[in-house]
């Protein structure tokens, strides 16, 4: 892929080298204890009682820096193809008569606080939209290829202009729609109504591609196979198999193999926003 003479973006948030810090704050019962005990050793109890009902709290603090600017080539790259993201979906959203919102982009390390909640690592990268920010651990992608066998920049790529999709959809609406549906019916419509949105990020990831290549020429050979094995190595079925030996569909979120690679062709080959309506679509392949 073609991207180190690309723009970076200056929506990239660096959390790297932070711990999260969680302390927890007692109240109620607990303060009253703490308060007989600050007695017990002749300490003015209000200094405790005062402080009055307290909530479990996180925080992230300073621990070690990350690289400096220019020595990370990884995290240029990832900034690079934020930016590109951002290029494609200001021209789309423009052409839909709208404003495209930039969202920021989190590296963090090990763990990492959230509007959405805390989270680790091994979640995997993770888009909320309550602050409507990604979230990337630069490790997941080693992870990506020594467990799935999955390689090359493009790979990558398509990992964070999936979760980019789904910054989309909530900026057009879908996600608080989604939302909506889900509180009313049963878990394994909600599955279902995951999956479809899942395939939708994909197949925006698709979309992306296909104006990054036609306005600026950023795929090698050998690219979209790169997307492909990526798409495929991480379907909900492929995971389910390694993982206890046996695939549920009815749990699926995410979409099986052939049905994410077939999302993401879709997006890539139209470059269409209405080729990529997987709530309408009457079949998703299995």
């Amino acid at each position: 892929m073609r991207w180190k003479d690309g723009r970076r973006s200056d929506n990239v948030e660096d959390r790297r080298g932070m711990r999260v810090a969680r302390g927890v704050k007692i109240g109620g019962l607990g303060t009253i204890i703490l308060a007989l005990v600050a007695m017990y050793f002749g300490i003015d109890p209000s200094l405790i009682l005062n402080q009055g009902e307290l909530e479990p709290t996180t925080s992230q603090v300073p621990a070690s820096g990350a690289p400096p600017a220019g020595q990370d080539p990884l995290a240029e790259f990832v900034s690079v193809v934020l930016a590109d993201t951002e290029d494609v979906w200001h021209e789309q959203f423009r052409r839909m008569g709208g404003n495209y919102q930039e969202p920021t982009l989190v590296l963090f390390s090990g763990a990492v606080q959230s509007a959405c909640g805390f989270a680790e690592a091994a979640m995997g990268p993770f888009y909320c939209p309550g602050d409507q920010k990604v979230y990337i651990d630069l490790e997941f992608y080693r992870d990506l290829k020594e467990r799935h066998q999955v390689s090359g920049d493009f790979a990558q790529a398509y990992v964070i202009a999936h979760e980019v999709g789904h910054h989309v959809q909530t900026l057009l609406g879908i996600s608080e729609k989604v939302r909506q549906h889900s509180s009313q019916v049963s878990q394994t419509e909600v599955n279902r109504l995951s999956v479809r949105q899942e395939l939708q990020a994909d197949c925006f990831a698709g979309l992306w591609a296909h104006h990054a290549q036609r306005t600026r020429q950023i795929l090698e050979e050998g690219d979209i196979e790169e997307a492909l094995n990526a798409a495929s190595a991480i379907g909900d079925d492929r995971l389910q198999q390694q993982g206890r030996g046996y695939v549920t569909p009815d749990s699926f979120t995410h979409g099986s193999s052939v049905q994410r690679v077939e999302w993401f062709r879709r997006g890539i080959s139209s470059g269409s926003l209405e080729q990529c309506n997987t709530f309408e679509a009457a079949a998703l392949r299995e």
